[in-house]
């Protein structure tokens, strides 16, 4: 029995010391995330690129979490408090940008009120925490934020402002950039490195399309201060190989959707690509580099119950991941993927094995008629698709529409919702947790099912921030 106890506690200790991990070891991180990525929307798109037996680039890596993301207020968390919890390990309140708890979501004078100019009161709510990105240039490392949204929007301004309100991109835009009056000292020189769209907001409103109203031209700005300035994909592929400060503006609000992107032959960067050009830049510093990847316009397909778009992106943004796989050596990089909160898309019915992912559902118990599987039904005798939403937009209807000469894999096509909530783009976030994928240096620790807030932790630990 002794000889049994003994051999327990000697496998517990292997099994703890195979999990553990020096702080410090990861000199690089790359922290992916998919706005809106909730688990359907990872395995739909797997079936949808590579059937159900196929594997997405970020399945492949080796450790794997649970994800809850509460914020402060709500159940049912928006991308900026779930964003900045990951980059602060702090929870706030819905709409509010990396300060601190007790902080209200304010513009001016109203609450929850959407304007450009927003910003904080000069004092008394709040103070600002400081961000993964912050910690890594103060570190000495290089940093920076790639997304397909605006580089003002939530996720990526999590990583480098901090404010009561999202809304305020133009104040958001302006704490980037070095000169402006408003720039984010915690930054030092600034992120070495910004990639996606929202042009407007660094333009002033006296040029077509700018929305700026303190009459600056914040790329001039950022030129000034040593910046590489591109806003074509092609000038992105030519940026010079000695770069070692980048920005890219390829559309003056968010990119394309990917669908769109390669069918029209935009000159927008892929995701892949920009996150290529990144690391290439980033990595020329001998002490390491933060670097943030969001695929975020999943996030806003999602919103308009268009599966398809929500795939196509999801796809580009796993393509993204295995580009970097390919790019950086693993002993010293720390890769996490995951997700800030989750939609009310789900996946139903019992369909035959590989009918198609944006299909109607077909039933597994009928015998197939001249070769085809038969559509299954609802109570109203009408097909409905595999994939559907719990609520979104569109008018409310006496009674469902019959799909049955429908082409639900069209680009335009819009899933069906349970709940009409009217205006379009309307779904609502899912509050259900989220998965997290990590490999790497540092990588043992993601595991089992955690708070948002200690990812940050996590991270913090395995970089030796």
């Amino acid at each position: 029995m002794k000889k049994l106890h003994r051999i327990t506690v000697a496998a517990l200790a292997l099994a703890a010391s195979s999990t553990s991990f020096a702080a410090g070891e990861a000199t690089n991180v790359i922290f992916f995330l998919g706005d809106g990525m909730g688990p359907t929307t990872v395995t739909a798109s797997r079936i949808y690129k590579y059937g159900e037996t196929g594997q997405l680039a970020m399945e492949s890596l080796r450790r794997t979490a649970r994800i809850k993301t509460y914020s402060n207020d709500a159940q049912t968390t928006d991308s900026a408090p779930s964003m900045a919890a990951y980059m602060t390990g702090v929870k706030m309140n819905n709409e509010v940008l990396s300060m601190s708890q007790d902080t209200k979501a304010y513009n001016g004078t109203k609450p929850y009120y959407s304007g450009a100019d927003s910003t904080c009161p000069a004092t008394g709510n709040g103070t600002s925490v400081p961000t993964l990105l912050e910690l890594a240039k103060a570190a000495g490392k290089s940093v920076g934020a790639v997304t397909t949204t605006r580089i003002t929007h939530a996720t990526p301004a999590a990583t480098y402002a901090h404010i009561c309100h999202r809304d305020g991109e133009n104040n958001i835009a302006a704490q980037a950039v070095p000169g402006s009056g408003q720039f984010n000292t915690a930054l030092g020189s600034g992120v070495d490195v910004l990639l996606g769209g929202g042009a407007k907001f660094f333009l002033p409103n006296t040029v077509t399309g700018g929305k700026r109203t303190d009459g600056q031209d914040l790329t001039a700005l950022l030129q000034k201060a040593g910046y590489t300035y591109v806003t074509t994909g092609a000038a992105l592929q030519a940026v010079d190989a000695g770069t070692t400060k980048l920005v890219g503006l390829f559309n003056p609000d968010h990119l394309n959707y990917e669908l769109d992107r390669v069918k029209k032959k935009l000159d927008e960067p892929s995701l892949a690509d920009m996150t290529e050009k990144a690391i290439k830049v980033l990595q020329k510093n001998s002490k390491g580099y933060f670097l943030m990847v969001e695929g975020g316009r999943i996030d806003h397909a999602l919103h308009g119950t268009n599966a398809k778009r929500a795939l196509e992106d999801t796809i580009a943004f796993d393509e993204a991941i295995r580009r970097a796989l390919s790019l950086v050596d693993t002993k010293n990089t720390l890769i996490v993927v995951t997700a800030d909160h989750d939609h009310t898309m789900t996946f139903n019915g019992y369909s035959h094995r590989g009918n198609p992912i944006l299909g109607k559902s077909t039933d597994i118990k009928s015998t197939a008629v001249q070769g085809k599987p038969v559509l299954a039904t609802a109570a109203d005798g009408k097909p409905y698709t595999t994939l559907v939403f719990g609520n979104g937009g569109g008018p409310r209807k006496a009674s469902r529409d019959d799909l049955t000469a429908v082409d639900t894999a069209d680009d335009d096509y819009l899933q069906e919702v349970a709940v009409s909530l009217g205006s379009p783009g309307s779904e609502t976030h899912g509050g259900g947790d989220v998965m997290l994928f990590a490999t790497g240096a540092g990588s043992s620790a993601f595991k089992g099912t955690m708070v948002n807030t200690k990812v940050f932790g996590l991270v913090k630990a395995a970089s030796g921030l």
